[in-house]
């Protein structure tokens, strides 16, 4: 499989607004987040100490990290709040017939 080829992660109605899906993307693990009905993926990754973003809080557009409180843009991947500094990486994503799709295009 080409790393470019997307990735069917979820249909459309299996994440409810405020609710986020974990998906292995090309050995990556993300994280698939409805946010009023649109969708986003960033990697399940707090840049802080590498732990996992999906099981912590999520306010807004917005993900709360479980171990250590820093707060990340579901949007954009953006670190916003210490102890983390580096965004985690947003994937490119798309919904196609009711399906969503994300692929790693970080190594193209």
């Amino acid at each position: 499989m080409n790393v470019a080829d997307w990735i069917k992660v979820a249909a459309v109605g299996e994440i409810a607004a405020g609710r986020c899906k974990v998906a292995d993307v090309d050995g990556t693990t993300v994280a698939v987040f409805n946010v009023g009905g649109e969708f986003f993926a960033i990697e399940d990754v707090c840049t802080h100490d590498g732990g996992e973003l999906a099981s912590g809080v999520i306010e807004g557009d917005q993900v709360v990290c479980p171990r250590h409180g820093a707060r990340f843009c579901i949007r954009t991947g953006e670190a916003l709040t210490a102890p983390a500094y580096e965004p985690t990486a947003k994937l490119p994503l798309r919904v196609e017939n009711g399906v969503i799709e994300v692929k790693d295009d970080r190594w193209d």
